[in-house]
């Protein structure tokens, strides 16, 4: 036999063996995945994936002493949290670490959790309601520690707040963990719109269970989350009351007070020289902050000037001023409202990014960093232009930091709106009651009885002046504040460290102490 035909005979020998061997190993068909209806298959009511709360959290590995961490995208119409922390208590699971993105009135129930020590350590942007109140009378051994959503997106991404299990309410997905904060579906019951600060934890999280009450067919399509990301999906009855979204710090503001703060703000940035074609702007939660934007608009509509992208929380405000062309695109990382949500699905000029593609400060391509403008609130405001929106007068917990550092520091103007006093309290004071964001990022504070500039923007000052605005030295403000309702007196906070501040680079900037009975 000549050496080719030996050759060939080798190789067709070689090749029926392989045959063989893969049809002898080659997994059998799912008999009973295909004797299920048709709709059912198309559906993906199949997927291993789609399991109960229970089992998905024994397939998680969870242990006792883990970190588990949940989204607030629903905020006060939030289910999510408390559903899922009452059954981890039922399974008998203690000393938990709760990493949310913030935590808010509804999640009262908590408090109980924490007493029977099923949660012993909570990391947060922010703290309100009861929950608030007992965390600052002392209801916790360890501090909380408080991130802005840039600081939480960094830390997930770097490990140095490792999740273990994600549990992340979707207003839909499939049966395969492609999920969403909209839906298509006529079935859809509870829509939040972006779930930026969900993204890092359905990333960089050891296990993502994703939690809906709009199972949807396979694919769903665009998903936020993708399969990949995801290990378990459960189908429950609510994941969040839609209607709750808009409220409390994020309503539309009515009050006579917040509409001149409002207009004053407004104001300020359109004689501040950073109101040209192109600008870019983000307003924060807080009445007078989110309605500055409509009289902005005004001001854009005579000069003819548009907005390159608004950020942060999208409202409906914006949303219309897209619509209208006065803003080109849309970045959201929190829907403020329904109109929001429904902007987002349908809208491709409005884009969801992450909490990190939002404000991390090591992201190169985060948003803030291209910010040009900033409008937030702020519970005290002191003569350094420091701020706290987090702690109020009394001591106790009440606010959330959100993005108010991260955007501070990085827009090229910084403007803070608040009242000179709420009712009998004092909000420009000498000095703040917990340090949140430093002076050195605030440029502007806007008040009632006054416009003051940092003394670290003499350029900015000049252009206010010349525009005819009446501004003030701080100093005089908190002064006016002083005289009108008398010197306070002073808190009496224990020794008890209930709260850690963490700086944008993950330092201790401040403590919160608990208050006494």
């Amino acid at each position: 036999m000549n050496t080719i035909q030996q050759r060939k005979e080798i190789i067709a020998s070689a090749a029926a063996r392989a045959h063989r061997q893969v049809s002898e190993e080659a997994p059998v068909k799912d008999a009973a995945r295909l004797q299920q209806p048709l709709t059912d298959r198309l559906r993906g009511l199949s997927s291993p994936k789609l399991v109960s709360l229970e089992e998905a959290i024994r397939r998680s590995g969870l242990k006792d002493g883990m970190t588990i961490s949940f989204h607030h995208h629903f905020r006060s119409g939030d289910k999510v949290i408390n559903l899922v922390v009452a059954k981890l208590a039922e399974m008998g699971f203690k000393n938990l670490h709760l990493a949310a993105s913030s935590l808010i009135d509804v999640h009262e129930p908590l408090i109980e959790h924490i007493r029977q020590g099923v949660i012993t350590k909570i990391s947060t942007s922010g703290l309100r309601g009861e929950l608030g109140r007992a965390i600052s009378h002392g209801l916790m051994d360890e501090p909380v520690t408080f991130r802005s959503h840039g600081t939480r997106g960094a830390a997930i991404a770097s490990g140095e707040l490792h999740i273990d299990v994600a549990f992340l309410g979707a207003s839909s997905s499939d049966p395969y963990g492609n999920a969403s904060g909209v839906s298509r579906s006529a079935s859809a019951k509870s829509i939040c719109g972006s779930i930026g600060y969900a993204l890092p934890d359905a990333r960089y999280a050891d296990h993502v269970i994703v939690l809906t009450d709009d199972l949807v067919a396979f694919p769903n399509h665009p998903a936020s989350i993708s399969e990949a990301q995801v290990e378990s999906v459960v189908e429950v009855e609510s994941v969040g009351d839609s209607t709750k979204i808009a409220s409390g710090a994020i309503r539309e503001t009515k009050n006579p007070r917040d509409i001149l703060l409002a207009q004053q703000a407004a104001r300020v940035i359109t004689c501040s020289g950073y109101f040209v074609d192109g600008f870019s702007i983000q307003t924060g939660s807080g009445g007078a902050s989110l309605a500055a934007v409509k009289y902005l608009r005004e001001e854009m509509l005579k000069q003819n000037i548009k907005a390159s992208f608004a950020l942060g929380g999208i409202t409906a405000h914006m949303v219309k001023m897209h619509e209208e062309g006065l803003i080109e695109r849309l970045i959201d990382v929190q829907s403020f409202d329904m109109v929001a949500a429904a902007s987002l699905r349908d809208d491709p000029a409005h884009q969801e990014v992450s909490a990190n593609e939002y404000a991390a400060a090591n992201e190169s391509g985060s948003a803030t960093h291209l910010l040009d403008i900033v409008i937030l609130s702020a519970l005290e405001v002191d003569t350094q232009f420091n701020v706290n929106v987090l702690v109020g007068s009394d001591g106790v917990i009440r606010g959330a930091i959100g993005g108010h550092p991260d955007t501070a520091a990085d827009a090229a103007l910084s403007i803070i709106v608040c009242p000179l006093l709420r009712g009998r309290i004092p909000c420009v004071v000498d000095e703040v009651t917990t340090l949140v964001t430093p002076g050195a990022s605030v440029d502007v504070v806007v008040t009632e009885y006054g416009i003051a500039v940092n003394p670290s923007r003499p350029e900015l000052s000049e252009r206010l002046q010349a525009a005819g605005l009446k501004l003030v030295d701080i100093h005089d403000l908190a002064a006016r504040a002083r005289r009108t309702v008398g010197e306070a007196t002073p808190l009496s906070f224990g020794d008890k460290v209930v709260g850690l501040v963490l700086d944008r680079a993950g330092r201790v900037l401040d403590v919160v102490r608990n208050i006494e009975e």
